[in-house]
């Protein structure tokens, strides 16, 4: 194996890991409480889709997306949709931005996450080029 084909493997593995890892914490009690406060108000419902459900869909997407990644024939589908996923949680991640008396050291301000989503989309396409 040729040292770029090294890196992009190791690179699969590490956002593998960070994916399965960030969505297995949306199933603890704690962390998924604050992750249903971050969702916006416009974007809070009842039932199905109340916030703590999203919270625990979201959390199936990242394992999965994260399994995905690992699996060469499912790779592509995987990318796409964590590329679709950090696309979607964005809205989350810039009303907590706004609302650091809340979500305090969850609270990252809006350009480093930004560009912190960026890279992982960038990084993403990494894995499958």
């Amino acid at each position: 194996m040729d040292a770029p084909a090294l890196a992009q493997l190791i690179l699969t593995i590490a956002l593998a890991a960070v994916f399965i890892g960030m969505g297995i914490n949306h199933f603890r009690p704690g962390p998924a409480k604050i992750m249903a406060k971050m969702i916006p108000p416009y974007l809070r419902r009842e039932g199905l889709l109340r916030p703590l459900n999203l919270v625990y869909f979201t959390g199936v997407c990242e394992v999965l997306g994260g399994i995905g990644l690992l699996v060469p024939q499912t790779r592509l589908a995987a990318v796409i949709a964590l590329i679709v996923f950090l696309v979607a949680v964005f809205p989350a991640n810039v009303y907590a931005s706004q609302h650091k008396e809340t979500f305090r050291s969850l609270a990252i301000p809006f350009w480093p996450r930004l560009a912190g989503q960026v890279a992982l989309i960038a990084a993403l396409v990494v894995t499958v080029l």
